[in-house]
């Protein structure tokens, strides 16, 4: 039986929180990404970054989205810290955030800790150039061609917020 496609990052485990370095709060870097055992067949890979709790957690209304990557070369097995489009592997495409930006948008969420979704899927396929797509356009685009998918989940919350609940009595 194949190994599943797996995900991770070596600056933050599954569950933890996201290094503020790679948020809103830091300097906005996309952290590195690494993945192994993707299934026989692929042919490309997209990266998908979203935060399904916006703008609340306790009442979410809608998935903002972070990052969109399409096209990401089979063999590849890692995305470097503060990846850029020139320091990518050749051949990604990049797609439309919800800041409106073709890059990684780090997590600054307005209230309370969010979850943030680093979801990894391999592709039967390479899709052709969609300019700058969106979130939704590339789930559309991708719809029936994925092979596998793993996901890698961080958590943040302002750093002003985690104090402000570490003092008894203090609001933030």
């Amino acid at each position: 039986m194949p190994k599943p496609l797996v995900l991770t990052s070596p600056r933050f485990n599954d569950g933890d929180l996201i290094p503020i370095a790679f948020t809103g709060e830091g300097e906005d870097i996309a952290p590195p990404l690494r993945w192994e055992n993707p299934p026989a067949g692929t042919k490309s890979l997209a990266l998908i970054v979203e935060d399904p709790d916006a703008p609340d957690p306790q009442r979410p209304q809608r998935v903002f989205c972070h990052q969109v990557l399409y096209n990401i070369p089979p063999g590849a097995r890692e995305l470097p810290e503060g990846a850029q489009l020139d320091t990518m592997p050749p051949g990604i495409r990049v797609g439309l955030n919800d800041f409106g930006h073709q890059a990684y948008g780090g997590p600054m969420p307005p209230v309370g800790r969010h979850r943030y979704y680093f979801k990894l899927y391999a592709l039967d396929l390479v899709l052709p150039n969609l300019g700058r797509p969106t979130r939704r356009d590339l789930l559309k685009a991708m719809e029936g061609h994925i092979l596998g998918q793993a996901e890698l989940i961080g958590l943040y919350e302002k750093v002003h917020h985690r104090a402000a609940e570490a003092v008894p009595g203090a609001s933030a």
